[in-house]
């Protein structure tokens, strides 16, 4: 808490304004007396006029209280009753407290304003209309100054009128004392503390001093105050006063860091199990929230009349309900604003107390924004329906769905072209490892919630497939929640074991979990012979790229004894399925090299067809031995060119139609 020059420094009582009033009723006293319940005008003239105010009875004069009073004038003047000597008010602003001050005012005798009554009077003068009309300088007029020019330039007094403000609706919002004050706290706790010289009276943990100096000095920059000054001051007002003072101190552009902190503070104060924050200095960059001590009181808090809620249910659950909503709502826009747990704590009372389904659903976009900020206990939530699951898996999922929103929309933000508002919002988007983060996350989750027998298989498999495939480089985890989900779920079939399976990618299984694998019982045999061939695959590759580097076979050696002895794990009990398996192995191996052989064959024939298929476009024509007699012939008859070129011809043509047959060469 921190104190203005004008007040004390270790708590001293408030600046007072003493109130006085010129004695024009002609009754003299030197003031009021207590009996009982009843209270007396110290003087020797009798009362003839009684007010009532709850079980307290007021024995005062008529005239000098019509005469300030337009409210009680009327009460007189205007009553059917003739002599009418008693009036009940059971409904004025600050009670009797309050009538008694007005009272004495209404009689000449000195009132002492602080900021604990001063609102209450205010009240209650307005209820009886002690206005200018009457008397100049009337009650009204003087406790309008004291509010204005004393109380709002005190940022200690403001936070006390606030406080008494609690028990004064309507009449305190109708007056504007609760708007008048929440600005001067808002203004207060955004002016910089360095020009200030205030004194600090707070209480912070114990490894941080109280700086206290003369207000006289000025303050050395040690002594500066931290940010969070101001957090527990306004930590102690109702929660619909919190929110206006927040609201304040949003519009006048306070660091959204700042209110986060301060509304994390104010739920550790009134909502059970929480923890409060401590901010540093104004010289660093940011502040570092740090558990102050866990709150182990109950609410406190009375928000609206006595009442019971539609559930049956008391005011505390009603009073906590409405905490949490007005939290969530205040919660400034920008991410980072409160940490991730946080919002997980606020998310799990909200589903206990049943916050509006807006609001629940607002804060699940909040949450999905920080997720890989999450650890696995906040995310421990009980499932409200008893008969469903322990944890509310549900939420998880749509807590993913809205991550992966999320990342879709600042990773299209981030593309060329997008606009500087976008390209902003990349820049405090997810880190690049973020997806990792929440995979490793939500392994560890489902390996928890796996013990639960109520846990379907579809919800584990829908959820352990939500996160795309890049998002995680080894399947390890998951591994560790399918074996965790068999061993809870023994009665599984053969063919939910095979479903349950498919979640992982065997060829994502580090050497440790094929090991585990190799001697699982629990697990397909089909899927156990996927690992050891995909792990056979890598051991191939891994062979195949160092013999290339290599240019030789000293590494082959190695491996086989792995994988030998990867084998030998294999319990007794798998035997026969193993010969069985390694049969089928066996056949395929030789039905592939069979296909491959075919192949080879057929690929050398092709060959050979297209080698000869070459050889005769290329080869020259051969000349017969018939072509050779007829050109004899030919020569020794002297036939014309003409003629002779049309029986050639003649004879191409009849050759192209009846090739020559082609004779069979004797061997003998």
């Amino acid at each position: 808490m921190w104190e203005c020059e004008s007040e004390s420094v270790t708590g001293r009582e408030y600046a007072t304004g003493v109130l006085t009033s010129l004695n024009r009723t002609g009754v003299m006293t030197e003031g009021f007396e207590q009996r009982g319940k009843s209270w007396f005008v110290a003087t020797d003239i009798p009362s003839d006029f009684t007010v009532q105010i709850g079980d307290i009875s007021f024995h005062l004069h008529k005239y000098p209280l019509v005469s300030r009073s337009g409210k009680l004038n009327r009460f007189l003047y205007e009553s059917r009753e003739m002599e009418l000597n008693k009036v009940v008010i059971d409904d004025l602003p600050g009670g009797a407290e309050a009538f008694e001050l007005a009272a004495k005012f209404c009689y000449g005798v000195a009132v002492d304003l602080t900021a604990t009554n001063i609102s209450g009077l205010r009240c209650a003068a307005e209820y009886l209309e002690m206005t200018e009309d009457l008397e100049e300088g009337n009650l009204i007029f003087k406790t309008e100054a004291f509010l204005s020019y004393v109380v709002l330039s005190s940022w200690r007094d403001s936070i006390v009128v606030l406080k008494s403000c609690e028990n004064l609706s309507p009449w305190a919002e109708n007056l504007q004392i609760v708007r008048r004050c929440s600005e001067s706290i808002a203004w207060k706790a955004c002016a910089n503390p360095k020009g200030i010289r205030w004194h600090y009276t707070g209480k912070l943990p114990r490894s941080v001093s109280s700086p206290k100096w003369n207000e006289n000095k000025e303050p050395s920059p040690s002594q500066v105050p931290p940010l969070d000054w101001w957090f527990e001051d306004v930590s102690i007002l109702r929660i619909d006063h919190f929110v206006r003072v927040i609201t304040a101190i949003k519009v006048k552009g306070m660091r959204h860091e700042l209110i986060g902190a301060v509304i994390m503070d104010y739920a550790s104060k009134w909502l059970p199990g929480g923890s409060g924050s401590v901010v540093s200095g104004p010289d660093e960059g940011s502040f570092n929230c740090g558990t102050a001590g866990n709150w182990k009181g109950g609410l406190h808090m009375i928000v609206s009349g006595p009442g019971i809620d539609e559930d049956g249910t008391g005011l505390h659950t009603k009073d906590q309900r409405q905490i949490v909503e007005s939290l969530i709502s205040i919660i400034p826009p920008q991410r980072d604003s409160v940490s991730c747990s946080f919002m997980l704590r606020v998310l799990r009372m909200a589903g206990v107390l049943k916050v509006a389904p807006a609001l629940t659903t607002e804060l699940e976009k909040r949450v999905g924004m920080q997720l890989e900020q999450a650890t696995l206990a906040d995310l421990m939530i009980p499932c409200c329906n008893k008969n469903e699951t322990l944890y509310d898996v549900d939420l998880l999922q749509r807590l993913l769905e809205h991550f992966l929103v999320q990342e879709q929309s600042e990773s299209r933000g981030s593309s060329p072209g997008r606009s500087s508002s976008f390209s902003e919002t990349a820049q405090r988007g997810m880190n690049p490892n973020a997806k990792m983060r929440v995979a490793r996350l939500v392994d560890s989750y489902l390996t928890e919630v796996s013990r639960d027998r109520n846990l379907s298989l579809t919800k584990f498999q829908v959820l352990a497939e939500a996160l795309p495939e890049s998002a995680r480089t080894s399947d390890d985890g998951l591994y560790r929640a399918v074996d965790s989900y068999l061993k809870a779920h023994p009665n599984l079939t053969e063919h939910e074991r095979k479903r349950l399976c498919r979640v992982m990618d065997c060829q994502k299984l580090s050497i440790d979990a094929c090991m585990h694998v190799a001697q699982n019982e629990r697990l397909p045999l089909r899927v156990v012979v996927q690992v050891l061939f995909a792990e056979l695959v890598k051991v191939s590759n891994s062979l195949a790229n160092s013999l290339m580097k290599d240019g030789g076979e000293s590494q082959y050696q190695p491996l086989i004894s792995n994988r030998k002895s990867l084998l030998e794990g294999t319990p007794q009990s798998f035997q026969e399925g193993w010969a069985a398996a390694k049969k089928d192995i066996n056949t395929l191996k030789f039905e592939l090299e069979t296909v491959k052989t075919k192949y080879l064959e057929l690929q050398n024939e092709l060959e050979t067809l297209q080698r000869q298929g070459d050889n005769n476009i290329i080869r020259p024509k051969r000349s017969s031995a018939w072509n050779i007699g007829w050109m004899k012939i030919g020569k020794t008859t002297k036939v014309p060119e003409n003629r002779g070129a049309g029986e050639q011809g003649e004879n191409m043509e009849q050759q192209t139609k009846k090739a020559p047959r082609r004779w069979r060469n004797s061997v003998s």
